[in-house]
C-alpha cells in the first residue's frame, strides 16, 4: 500500500519592522496634510474674495 508523501512548507520568520518601513507611513501623513492644507487655503481664499468684494451672506 502507497504512502502519501508529506510536504511540509517553511515557516516564515516573523517580519521585523524597522525605519526604512515606516516611510510609507510618513509619506500618506504628509499626502493628508497637503489635503487638508489646499482645502482651507482655498476656504479661506474665497472668503477673502468675498470680503474684498462687498459679498453680503450670512457669515454667523
Amino acid at each position: 500500500m502507497p504512502k502519501a508523501a508529506r510536504i511540509i512548507s517553511p515557516i516564515s520568520a516573523p517580519r521585523i519592522y524597522t525605519e526604512n518601513t515606516a516611510v510609507p507611513a510618513k509619506r500618506s501623513d504628509t499626502s493628508e496634510f497637503i489635503g487638508v492644507a489646499l482645502f482651507a487655503g482655498i476656504g479661506l481664499f474665497v472668503s477673502l474674495v468675498a470680503v474684498i468684494l462687498g459679498i453680503q451672506g450670512a457669515w454667523f
